[in-house]
């Protein structure tokens, strides 16, 4: 193991912090990397009975990458010793230390036993839960790789972006393994030329929305120009679970503007209403609401909060044809809407069991994209009948 070896593999080594992260894209070499620094590790420390457990969400895919890297390089640096392999527990003996390979489908893997060094492979699988469950058992090392994935995953607002002196981060790209072929780096580099947001994610290793992302491109401006001309408002009722969501829409050209007014939950019709008057909106300004709720409309409509509310027409295929219309315009969201902002960069597409793209959206960060739609339902197309124009 004397040779050159891809960037990771020295991350890792020259990780001083409790948690090593390794963000990277496709073909850098991270896991491979992880797992000789893991062999090293080892060997430095024969006979200890140390545990060094291998983690990935599901059984087989970590059988089909991190399992299968870990035993070719047994058997290709003439390491690999039957007798040593607890085939039944998924244990490797190596040099007198445990290596475990398990899935954390079930609690009891998760709360098993404790362990010196944890490696999570694909981290941005696993819940924010499972990797505390397994944290709080790990006495002395993390070491986690992945993908990069949307901005707001628990893995940056907890681990990379917070303010955390525990965490080593490193980015590497398939530039930084020199065992490649060039096939493998032009079928990479092609990327820039199908989506240049796949080449961010998979080729340089930064973060980008993946291509199952309804709305990948947007503007964030301070805020809305002054030539831009006011549409409408959209409100999406919630309460618990849900927030309610008012946004501001309006337009320039076939640029849209969308500021966040109100994103809140647990709150009444009253409240709701105490809020609109509180945020002095033009009166007579449109609002259309969820046509759903009836019921709280008519309550807001009662209370003379100054906007016209309205139901919003819906219709067959609604949804789909707001997307299209908001699709066919210049999305520019205000700095200050940070919860739509995180709602346009998650919004994605259903996969199905194959794992292709339908075109059907999830049902999640979707409250301020409903609000808009109302608008843009209501506003911007001339008719919505089978057939429909942008205005």
């Amino acid at each position: 193991m004397k040779k050159k070896q891809a960037k990771p593999y020295y991350d890792v080594k020259s990780s001083t912090k409790r948690i090593c992260v390794l963000q990277g894209g496709t073909r850098s070499g991270k896991t491979y990397s992880i797992l000789l620094a893991l062999i090293e590790f080892a060997y430095k420390n024969k006979g200890k009975g140390l545990y060094i457990t291998i983690a990935r969400q599901t059984f087989p895919s970590l059988r089909a990458t991190a399992m299968r890297d870990f035993f070719d390089i047994l058997k290709n640096e003439n390491l690999y010793n039957e007798r040593n392999h607890n085939k039944s527990n998924h244990i490797y003996l190596l040099y007198g230390n445990y290596f475990e390979f398990i899935s954390t489908d079930s609690e009891i893997k998760i709360r098993g036993r404790q362990r010196e060094v944890l490696f999570l492979n694909e981290c941005n699988e696993f819940s924010m839960d499972t990797f505390l469950q397994l944290s709080l058992r790990t006495k002395f090392k993390i070491i986690i790789d992945f993908n990069p994935s949307e901005e707001f995953h628990w893995l940056y607002t907890h681990i990379i972006d917070a303010d955390r002196d525990d965490v080593d981060f490193h980015i590497s790209t398939y530039k930084d393994n020199p065992f490649l072929q060039e096939a493998t780096i032009s079928e990479i580099e092609r990327l820039k030329e199908v989506d240049e947001n796949l080449y961010n994610v998979f080729g340089k290793g930064l973060r980008g929305v993946s291509t199952e992302t309804i709305f990948p491109s947007f503007n964030i401006v301070d805020k809305v120009p002054d030539n831009a001309k006011p549409i409408a408002l959209g409100l999406d009722f919630g309460y618990s679970a849900d927030p309610t969501t008012i946004v501001s829409v309006y337009k320039h050209d076939l640029d849209l503007y969308i500021d966040e007014l109100l994103y809140e939950r647990g709150l009444t019709n009253q409240d709701i209403g105490t809020r609109i008057k509180d945020l002095q909106i033009e009166r007579g300004t449109e609002c259309f609401a969820d046509s759903s709720e009836p019921k709280s409309i008519e309550e807001l409509y009662r209370m003379n909060t100054g906007v016209n509310i309205k139901p919003a027409r819906k219709g067959a295929d609604s949804i789909r044809i707001g997307i299209d219309v908001m699709k066919r315009h210049k999305l520019n969201i205000t700095k200050r809407s940070v919860n739509a902002i995180k709602e346009f960069r998650n919004y994605k597409w259903i996969k199905d069991k194959n794992n292709e793209i339908t075109n059907k959206p999830i049902d999640a960060f979707n409250h301020a994209i409903d609000a808009v739609r109302y608008v843009c339902l209501n506003k911007l197309i001339v008719s919505y009948s089978g057939k429909y124009y942008i205005s």
